[in-house]
């Protein structure tokens, strides 16, 4: 009976470290070409509001990022329509962590 307890507590304990919790992080919705700051690159041309530029940048290629006081973490999931939504806002995002990329499941306004 006590070697059937602890492997039901191991099994348990697998699973529970093989589904990583969900994380919020607070930051920056950016794109990866400019990352902490956005710029026309033009002389005498004003640099675009962050969203307009990120939302740019992102139809060129770049990809969406959340940027955090220390740390540019890459989103996994760049369809989620959010991004374009809240691009350029600063925003709390929730979601599953893995290195320095976030899998998002929730954008919330800061």
């Amino acid at each position: 009976m006590k070697s059937a307890a602890i492997a039901v507590v191991i099994v348990l304990g697998t699973a529970a470290l093989s589904y990583p919790a969900e994380q919020t992080i607070a930051g920056q919705i950016s794109d990866s070409a400019c990352n902490r700051k956005h710029e026309s690159g033009a002389e005498n041309v004003p640099t675009p509001p962050d969203a307009d530029c990120t939302l740019d940048c992102v139809r060129g290629g770049s990809t969406f990022v959340l940027v955090t006081a220390d740390k540019i973490y890459q989103i996994a999931n760049q369809d989620l329509a959010a991004l374009k939504t809240h691009a350029g806002h600063k925003v709390k995002m929730t979601g599953e962590l893995k290195g320095d990329s976030l899998t998002v499941s929730k954008i919330e306004m800061q």
